[in-house]
């Protein structure tokens, strides 16, 4: 019996999957392996998806852990910032200080230049000389501070160096008031001298050179009798002179001649001859 058979396919021909098979009524459905290539698509659609939000979560991530570095460096910088000054702040006091300790060391190195006098145990011979001629002047004479340094160091005096005679009347106890006392009672009692004659011989620069609170104290502690300095002054000019006793009166008031008050001069004159 003669049947005939459908031809093997051709190598590289399409197999009975590609194409639709003869017979095979028109309208039927399309064949599975095209449903598999859709399945495809939306795999590789979800992995493309997958990969974005990845990329997404990654970049967030990143930007996150960098506004946070930020933060921590700004904050840092900011704790930072007021240090320096509050550290540096003592330093920039302290230099003025140390500045005004500097300045005041001088003043007290210099201190012991005003020790000019020698000491006790190193007093030279002069220097002692001097102060035992000043004790005797001021102790037997009674003189000024001034007069006995002027004494010491004239020419004609004692010619001792300025320096021995400064040791001298710096280091010698006396009672300068009383001093002035006494010279002013000799004045009385020997020239018979008015108040305000004893007053300017004590301070004259050519007298005892006393000072003028020290010839103040004199004349008003000393004791005397005014009237009778004036009387015995009025019989000296009568006897040694042979005056008048007008110009008697005029020499005791005079203020360039004995400067006894008018008072006075009237009683001596009014008893010149009692």
């Amino acid at each position: 019996m003669n049947s005939t058979l459908p031809p093997s396919p051709e190598p590289g021909a399409p197999g009975p999957s590609s194409a639709p098979q003869f017979g095979m009524p028109a309208g039927a459905p399309a064949p599975a392996p095209q449903k598999k290539k859709r399945g495809k698509w939306f795999i590789a659609g979800g992995c493309g998806c997958l990969a974005i939000i990845a990329l997404a979560i990654a970049g967030c991530s990143a930007i996150v852990a960098t506004s946070s570095g930020d933060g921590e460096d700004s904050s840092t910088t900011t704790e930072a910032a007021p240090v320096a000054p509050e550290e540096e702040a003592p330093a920039e006091e302290a230099a003025p200080e140390e500045a005004a300790i500097d300045e005041e060391v001088p003043a007290e190195e210099e201190a012991p230049a005003e020790e000019e006098a020698p000491a006790e145990g190193d007093v030279p011979a002069e220097y002692t000389s001097a102060l035992n001629s000043a004790e005797s002047y001021s102790e037997m004479l009674h003189m000024s501070k001034q007069g006995i340094f002027d004494q010491l160091t004239s020419e004609y005096g004692d010619q001792f160096s300025e320096e021995a005679a400064q040791y001298a009347v710096d280091n010698l106890e006396a009672d300068w008031n009383d001093n002035a006392l006494k010279s002013a009672e000799s004045y009385s009692e020997t020239l018979h001298m008015s108040k305000q004659g004893i007053y300017d011989q004590l301070t004259s620069e050519y007298g005892e050179q006393f000072t003028e609170e020290q010839a103040q104290y004199a004349i008003d502690t000393i004791v005397a009798d005014w009237n009778q300095n004036a009387l015995e002054s009025a019989k000296s000019y009568r006897d040694t002179m042979d005056m008048s006793p007008e110009a008697i009166r005029d020499q005791l008031s005079s203020e360039y001649g004995d400067q006894f008050t008018q008072e006075e001069a009237d009683y001596a004159v009014e008893n010149l001859d009692g």
